[in-house]
């Protein structure tokens, strides 16, 4: 009767065993308690120390444009940038601008002491000199034509040497206005200034005191005055943009 009893209290604790093992495998054994979630109050759920430093803003909307972010370059405008140059060679004794400068039209910018104008003054003297002769040359020959002395050939050839020194002398003196000299007032050493074109900002410089300025083959400009009221950005922009 003993065992009868124990194998019937067995099978019952294997019954029971068997049946907590199917109820802790389901799903909801293993979830965890439901979360409780603070309803939205007046705000004073949160606190901070010192709230002043803290401002509170309202969010607002804007229309914004889309924006890329480049390097890039200002540069003046091709069409208002002049160049100074000097048409005569020679050797910089004084250079009174420099790069950034403001200048007006007409300042002086540098003096040259040049051997091409020395040599160009040197020509127009010689010219007038000729001129002046072959005036008192021709006045002679009016002067015997008019009495009879010499034919009429050759007070035509001493008017034809009279003419020509004139020429002379108009090319000698166009020459020196090219070179940058007045030949009504040549200067006696040969020293020219170089004016400003126009006013701007000087944005280019190569030239310095006791530089040597050459012809205009293969030079730079001494100088490049601009008009800065309108420049160009020239910005480095990527192909897949």
């Amino acid at each position: 009767m003993k065992h009868i009893v124990l194998v019937v209290l067995l099978l019952c604790v294997a019954f029971l065993a068997g049946c907590g093992g199917r109820e802790s495998s389901a799903p909801e054994a293993a979830a965890p308690p439901p979360a409780v979630v603070e309803h939205e109050g007046d705000g004073t759920i949160l606190r901070v120390a010192h709230p002043e430093r803290f401002p509170l803003a309202t969010a607002a909307s804007r229309e914004a444009a889309p924006a890329l972010t480049v390097t890039g370059v200002v540069n003046p405008d091709v069409s208002r940038a002049i160049p100074v140059v000097s048409l005569a060679s020679g050797r910089v004794i004084e250079a009174r601008a420099r790069l950034g400068d403001q200048v007006q039209k007409g300042q002086r910018l540098l003096r040259i002491q040049s051997g091409d104008v020395s040599s160009a003054i040197a020509d127009h003297k010689k010219a007038r000199a000729d001129e002046q002769l072959a005036r008192s040359q021709v006045d002679r020959a009016k002067d015997l034509y008019d009495r009879g002395a010499i034919a009429r050939k050759d007070l035509e050839v001493a008017q034809n040497a009279a003419d020509k020194a004139t020429v002379d002398v108009d090319n000698s003196a166009e020459r020196l206005r090219v070179l940058g000299v007045d030949p009504n007032h040549p200067p006696a050493t040969g020293i020219i200034d170089i004016l400003a074109p126009a006013s701007g900002v000087i944005t280019e410089q190569n030239i310095t005191n006791a530089g040597g300025v050459k012809t205009l083959d293969n030079s730079p400009n001494l100088y490049t005055i601009s008009d800065l009221s309108r420049v160009w950005i020239i910005c480095d922009v990527y192909e897949n943009d």
